[in-house]
């Protein structure tokens, strides 16, 4: 992948944000590091530390893709979700993401928030192989953004050797989202539940590209 002025300009800001936080002060910090000027850094990140968190935030979600299609995870398929997510948490700085936990906390940056967690899930359910076009394409990565975003949080609070009680975590999470699904399948073997479903819930398709020219993303 090349390597950006904005690639820079965010590795740069990065090493400011332990002690700025995640936030404009990092971010012009960054700027002065490589003699960028602060209109072109604005260009770059233009909602400050929220553009800062969300970037670091998808070039660890890029890095899990690539992850899970070069070592894709064996075993189980909760083993592989529980995996997935394991390495997610592996491609970050503990420090860094609370800095930009705090950010996006903030109700300005709620929607921005569930954004990049409800990615996050689709990379994994994606880099897995789920193959869902209709209503199960949501409720999939709904109930999977609900683990990360736990899952997270757990993690980011876990003084145990090797994070071992997030790893635990992790598996009793997985277990829910699984008896989830297994009630699913379930409910759709009784008689007319399917139809009924279909009735209910055909119409609904999952998204199709929306990288359309001139788009970008803060």
């Amino acid at each position: 992948m090349t390597r950006t002025d904005r690639d820079a300009l965010l590795d740069a800001a990065l090493t400011h944000v332990p002690f700025e936080g995640m936030n404009d002060r990092a971010l012009m910090a960054g700027a002065r590091d490589l003699t960028m000027s602060p209109d072109l850094a604005r260009v770059h990140f233009p909602q400050g530390g929220a553009s800062l968190a969300a970037a670091y935030h998808r070039r660890a979600d890029a890095m899990l893709r690539d992850s899970l299609a070069q070592t894709p995870p064996g075993g189980r398929f909760r083993d592989r979700v529980a995996e997935a997510i394991w390495r997610r948490l592996m491609l970050v700085d503990a420090e860094l993401v609370r800095a930009g936990a705090a950010t996006l906390s903030l109700p300005q940056n709620a929607a921005l928030a569930a954004r990049l967690v409800w990615e996050t899930a689709d990379v994994i359910w994606t880099g897995l192989g789920d193959g869902s076009r209709d209503v199960n394409w949501y409720s999939k990565r709904a109930t999977l953004s609900a683990v990360v975003s736990a899952t997270v949080l757990f993690w980011l609070g876990d003084d145990s050797p090797d994070h071992r009680e997030t790893r635990a975590f992790i598996d009793r999470r997985i277990d829910g989202v699984m008896r989830f699904e297994q009630v699913k399948s379930t409910l759709r073997k009784l008689p007319g539940a399917e139809k009924l479903a279909q009735m209910a819930f055909g119409w609904i398709r999952a998204p199709g590209s929306r990288d359309l020219p001139g788009r970008t993303r803060p």
